[in-house]
């Protein structure tokens, strides 16, 4: 661990998804990816989703990296949860589009099967939280209604993600609603790993700001990270015996080399934890000496290529 102190995660929702390291030189006879291949990154060697589920059988927590938006991602999401159903587990879905002050919103439509989508959008403040097309991700949601499912809101919400990036985190812990969402007296992990990765990034994808701004933004992104990782090892230890995973769906920058939010969730459950980490790529043919990076630097316990989305691939800072 690194040295601990109080509060600070996330500032927005693209900054971690967005951006990723330095390139390293691809091997002259390495095979060729494609769309909807699965890499098992520690073997370095593409599986079947058979053997993908085969590993995720018994894990506490499997941490599924989006690209946001991506109907594909969504798909893949989907198979998993519905692979774990099929196999007799009750698993509950952590989402990062919502925040916590939504849940008692998410709670309610879950349970009552007529209440109308757009008071259910009202309810778990969508717009205050996330914003954009609820129908992005309408699927996940009504997934987990018909198979009833728990739905676990895991961000802090927006507004003290903003204040801490905007003022910083000293400043940022006098506002009330750190005391009443249990934030105020946190003690978070600075470690360096986690630090280097994450402003550089920053520095990558919003270049010509000054110290003091980087440092705002990096205790937003630990305080979103540290908000999220308390969201699902409280869960976990509340979680009757027997009841399946936490599949939590985030954007990729979240799960990458483990160390935003499964490294948290390890270290709050004093690393007695098993879990999987499983990163959602777009796969253009031009962009093989970047797949071959990520895996190098072991990403994720999973790559999983798919098509690209209908709105591109994403910007990366590069």
């Amino acid at each position: 661990m690194g040295r601990p102190f109080r509060l600070a995660s996330l500032a927005l929702a693209g900054w971690l998804g967005a951006c990723l390291g330095q390139t390293l030189p691809a091997e002259d006879n390495a095979q060729p990816f494609q769309e909807w291949q699965i890499v098992e990154v520690k073997a370095d060697r593409p599986i079947s989703f058979t053997d993908l589920l085969t590993d995720l059988a018994n894990v506490d927590v499997i941490y599924i990296g989006e690209e946001h938006s991506h109907r594909s991602h969504i798909e893949a999401a989907l198979r998993i949860l519905q692979a774990l159903i099929d196999r007799n587990q009750k698993p509950a879905l952590g989402l990062e589009m919502f925040g916590w002050d939504g849940q008692a919103g998410l709670d309610h439509y879950l349970a009552e099967p007529d209440m109308a989508p757009d008071l259910f959008l009202q309810e778990a403040r969508w717009k205050e939280n996330w914003g954009g097309s609820y129908n992005d991700y309408a699927p996940l949601i009504d997934f987990a209604r018909s198979h009833h499912l728990p739905v676990l809101a895991l961000n802090p919400p927006k507004p003290l993600v903003r204040r801490v990036a905007k003022e910083g985190l000293s400043s940022a812990l006098k506002d009330p609603g750190m005391l009443r969402w249990q934030m105020r007296d946190e003690v978070l992990s600075d470690e360096p790993a986690y630090r280097e990765i994450i402003v550089s990034q920053l520095r990558a994808c919003h270049s010509g700001l000054s110290e003091e701004a980087y440092q705002r933004m990096y205790e937003a992104a630990v305080f979103r990270d540290e908000g999220m990782a308390k969201t699902i090892s409280d869960y976990l230890n509340r979680r009757a015996p027997g009841v399946g995973p936490v599949v939590s769906y985030t954007g990729g920058g979240h799960i990458q080399y483990r160390l935003p939010v499964p490294n948290r969730v390890l270290r709050r459950q004093n690393g007695s934890l098993r879990q999987r980490t499983l990163y959602l790529m777009s796969y253009e043919p031009k962009r093989q000496d970047e797949i071959r990076t990520l895996l190098a630097q072991s990403i994720a316990d999973y790559v999983w290529l798919t098509p690209v989305s209908a709105q591109g691939a994403p910007r990366r800072c590069l």
